[in-house]
């Protein structure tokens, strides 16, 4: 049977870092599936489409083919054969993303491409709902959160050293927002697994969390 780790947690606790070194430290293949909802959010972007009108946005699915590709176990994100890698961080395309992951056709049609990704390769998957939806039976189950004034400034250092001009309180009621609309959505809204094992990476390094979760694999 395959190793499956679903991380789930809030935007900007870090999950798609600390993914990223322990399947790197485990030599397991990592899938950013936030990646492939803001994918469809930039298409959206891009066409012009309304992402707060539903039936817009599940009208253009059909014109939207997603493909995730593995390079030496690294994660490449396909929008219509494009690699878009470079283009879905921006804040405008995170509120996108937040916006249409709540609608279910965009939902089932990731769903079903995460399942199937997940079947017989050894993975590490993050996202809003892994533990709860997409790998309900994955080998291990954590929970990474931290408090929203950690979780802003870590975006606000991400985006400065990047160029970016940002406000740091803008930026974290941001956060905010997409906290209250994550975990109140109607489908799959984000909590952690009955089963999932709590991390708060508020006051930890990201060695310390990644030791964390190895710790937790070691024991399965």
């Amino acid at each position: 049977m395959a190793l499956s780790i679903a991380i789930d947690g809030p935007a900007g606790a870090g999950k798609s870092t600390i993914a990223k070194r322990v399947a790197d430290s485990l030599n397991i293949v990592y899938v950013d599936t936030g990646a492939m909802y803001r994918a469809i959010a930039l298409y959206m972007i891009r066409t012009k489409t309304d992402v707060n009108e539903e039936l817009s946005v599940c009208a253009a699915l059909t014109d939207v083919k997603i493909d995730v590709v593995f390079k030496d176990g690294t994660q490449a994100l396909l929008l219509n054969g494009e690699d878009v890698n470079a283009f879905i961080r921006t804040p405008e395309v995170s509120e996108a993303a937040s916006i249409v992951s709540s609608y279910g056709p965009v939902r089932e049609k990731l769903v079903a491409e995460q399942r199937r990704l997940a079947q017989n390769t050894d993975m590490i998957m993050d996202g809003r709902d892994i533990g709860t939806c997409v790998l309900p039976n994955a080998s291990l189950k954590i929970y990474l959160t931290a408090s929203s004034a950690v979780r802003a400034k870590r975006r606000y250092l991400e985006l400065a050293a990047a160029g970016s001009e940002c406000d740091l309180d803008e930026i974290q009621r941001g956060i905010e927002v997409r906290d209250e609309r994550d975990m109140n959505r109607e489908i799959s809204p984000l909590r952690k697994a009955d089963d999932a094992k709590l991390i708060d990476s508020s006051y930890m390094t990201i060695d310390e969390v990644v030791e964390q979760i190895l710790w937790y694999v070691r024991r399965l």
